[in-house]
């Protein structure tokens, strides 16, 4: 029997981490103020750190922090006495991927593990060899490796692999990206990306200086650059028989909602392969994935070279089927009466899908709803707004809440 994986979630602030944790990871990463890749990401300070970990490892969860952008000199100021004060705090491993950056982290808290971030492009199995020479404990793979290159590695060498399997996919080599730096001046690999990726461009013929030839989609804009995102539910039992050790989402700056959806699907697909009994099947948690925001769904590099499509020129536009309308913060039994804190706006009338880590999913409509003061209310506006409504089904705190958009919406 294969040992079972684990589920690793994006944190990009204690709000993500905590519902990534109460909806079935076993594993969170997230980034300090500095020294990581997702400058724009809520982020965690150093007092945050210590109650996210405190609260996941209270809950058998483990936590990873990034120090995985390649420094500049200027860069490595302070460096030293962070990675001191993880080490104090007690985080679970560090992510890392520049030779220097390593050689300090080893230096002034040997004690921490050592995980290889995907930025240092690790395709093959000289290079694992090599990392697991220099005492990393986990080596995060490169998106652009096939499953047999996988298994490959695993066979050859000795350590902890870790694999993307859902997210946003970048254009540059495992994220490696020089557009943002060069044409907005925002270093990707100090943190900064300005998605230049995303942008709309037209094409320069080389003896023809000055004419620009738009290759044109829509009246939007073109995507030559615009991948999909990576979906890997559907493959679970072929990534397991592999070998890996982790399997990681990508999003540390998508939603509380987007995560709770995405880390609560493939854990239950996960534990059904290895036995438990979960009511619904393969397909409902596919679906599942189509309700959060996302472009469409790719395999990537995972069976081969990418299929044809997985680029979309059609649009950059993410496809957005349900809203996340609020939080369960508890739930009166005698009275069937659940407090929710809004987080877009709802009304009386509405259709409203109840969902939780539980699985116990079900429909209902807004028959009333009381604000705070007990003022009946026909409509929810106003962000964080807390309201009261009933609910026959009892809802647990964590529980979310989203509705159908409309076509017009």
């Amino acid at each position: 029997m294969n040992k079972k994986p684990e589920l690793l979630a994006p944190a990009g602030n204690l709000e993500k981490l905590k519902f990534a944790v109460i909806y079935g990871a076993d594993a969170v990463y997230l980034g300090g103020k500095n020294f990581g890749l997702r400058a724009f990401a809520g982020n965690f300070d150093l007092e945050e750190i210590e109650e996210g970990v405190n609260f996941a490892h209270e809950k058998g969860v483990k936590v990873y922090v990034t120090v995985n952008i390649f420094p500049h000199n200027e860069d490595l100021e302070g460096l030293p006495e962070y990675v001191k004060a993880l080490e104090k705090i007690g985080v679970d491993a560090i992510i890392c991927s520049d030779p220097g950056v390593i050689k300090i982290i080893k230096e002034t808290a040997p004690s921490i593990p050592l995980h290889i971030s995907t930025q240092a492009n690790t395709v093959n199995w000289a290079s694992a060899q090599f990392w697991y020479e220099q005492g990393a404990e986990r080596i995060i793979l490169a998106r652009e490796l096939s499953l047999e290159d996988v298994k490959e590695i695993r066979r050859r060498v000795p350590v902890e692999l870790e694999t993307f399997i859902h997210g946003a996919m970048c254009i540059s080599y495992s994220g490696r990206c020089l557009l943002s730096n060069y044409m907005a001046g925002r270093d990707a690999n100090r943190g900064e990306c300005a998605q230049a990726c995303r942008w709309n461009y037209s094409l320069v013929e080389e003896k023809r200086p000055g004419k620009f030839y738009p290759v044109i989609e829509d009246d939007r804009g073109t995507y030559i650059f615009n991948s999909q995102d990576l979906c890997l539910i559907e493959h679970m039992d072929k990534l397991i028989e592999a070998g890996i050790s982790s399997f990681k989402i990508e999003g540390r700056m998508k939603s509380v909602y987007y995560v709770a959806t995405v880390v609560r699907a493939y854990r239950k697909v996960i534990d059904t392969y290895f036995g438990e009994k979960i009511e619904k099947p393969l397909q409902y948690w596919r679906e599942e994935l189509e309700k959060v925001s996302h472009r469409p769904y790719t395999t990537g590099f995972f069976f081969g070279r990418p299929e044809d499509n997985a680029l979309t020129l059609e649009s950059s536009n993410y496809i957005r089927p349900y809203e996340f309308v609020g939080v369960v913060l508890d739930y009166d039994e005698n009275n069937q009466i659940a407090t929710i804190e809004q987080r877009n706006r709802f009304s009386v009338g509405d259709e409203i899908e109840f969902f939780g880590p539980r699985g116990n999913d079900f429909v209902q409509v807004i028959e009333n709803m009381r604000d705070e003061e007990g003022n009946n209310i026909e409509t929810a506006p106003h962000p964080q707004q807390i309201v009261k409504i009933p609910v026959r089904q009892k809802v647990y705190p964590y529980d979310l809440l989203r509705k159908e958009k409309m076509n017009d919406e």
